[in-house]
């Protein structure tokens, strides 16, 4: 059961509709097309999903940093669905920090992702005994300056992703400078080899390190630990992160064929706790993001 501290907050579920990493080989239910995406934002918000992160795709699956790709992906999910909270990602390897701050001024979503640190970033194969991949994931301050600039310009929210306690400690200048207003939107990375280990010991540490305000803060479970990990969240008044980005598997090892499958099991896990699911509109409060007349879009 949830700490009775927490009982009434609200739960934000976020979906990660898609990633950048996987493909439809691994997954059939990662969407490539915008009326891909479309349906399965559908999906998700009739689950109760209060907002989707989206990595870009053209329409063969290929990783995409165009504003035409982000703006017909997300053009198709805000035709489908009368409201959703939408999140960018804005993290890339070998992409200009140019071409990343142009897609977040000519849409103008909700909240774009803003990554707090620089990293290894891999994934290790035990069967294999090697790397699946594995790359230095770049995220200077000066580039983590840029990005957050770009957005308080624009009236983006930030989300920060954390993948180790020190990212979040790496909040504590910004919000000295004055770059940083409140409530913040922390989101604790488990599971990535380079990261900190997933384990909810080490999710109550990185909880205990976001500065001590009312901020909004949640798990992002990648792998199949992502069950527990988001149950550790709940306990603890987090919120949470599903979809086919971070794990393709319902708890009994099951591969979904649908993100709606894995926010239908979020929302149970939020149920059992205790807590309940937020609306789009309590998700909006809580993170400072007032429902726009065309929400990500240029008009």
């Amino acid at each position: 059961m949830s700490d009775n501290a927490y009982v009434d907050k609200p739960v934000i579920v976020t979906n990660s509709i898609s990633g950048a990493v996987a493909n439809r080989d691994q997954c059939s239910a990662i969407p490539y097309t915008p009326e891909e995406y479309a349906a399965e934002a559908r999906r998700v918000v009739d689950e109760g999903a209060a907002m989707i992160h989206i990595h870009a795709r053209t329409p063969d699956g290929t990783p995409s940093y165009e504003i035409e790709d982000f703006q017909a992906i997300t053009q198709a999910i805000l035709a489908e669905v009368d409201d959703v909270i939408i999140n960018y990602s804005t993290g890339a390897i070998g992409v200009s920090l140019e071409k990343r701050v142009d897609y977040l001024r000519a849409l103008k979503p909700d909240v774009a992702a803003l990554n707090m640190g620089s990293m290894n970033y891999a994934k290790y194969s035990k069967t294999r005994k090697d790397f699946v991949f594995g790359f230095v994931f770049e995220n200077s301050f000066d580039t983590i300056t840029t990005l957050l600039r770009a957005m308080n310009e624009e009236g983006i929210r930030p989300e920060h992703e954390c993948f180790d306690s020190g990212h979040i400690a790496n909040l504590d200048p910004l919000l000295d400078m004055g770059i940083l207003s409140e409530p913040l939107q922390v989101s604790c990375v488990m599971g990535v080899t380079g990261g900190i280990r997933p384990n909810a010991k080490n999710l109550e540490h990185m909880r205990d390190q976001i500065p001590p305000v009312d901020h909004n803060w949640g798990v992002i479970g990648v792998s199949r630990q992502q069950w527990e990990l988001l149950e550790a969240s709940l306990r603890l008044g987090g919120n949470i992160r599903v979809g086919v980005e971070d794990n393709f598997y319902l708890p009994d090892g099951t591969m979904v064929d649908s993100n709606g499958q894995l926010v239908a099991k979020a929302v149970e896990m939020v149920k059992e706790s205790g807590r309940r699911v937020a609306t789009v509109a309590e998700a909006r409060e809580m993170l400072g993001t007032p429902k726009r007349e065309v929400a990500g879009v240029k008009p």
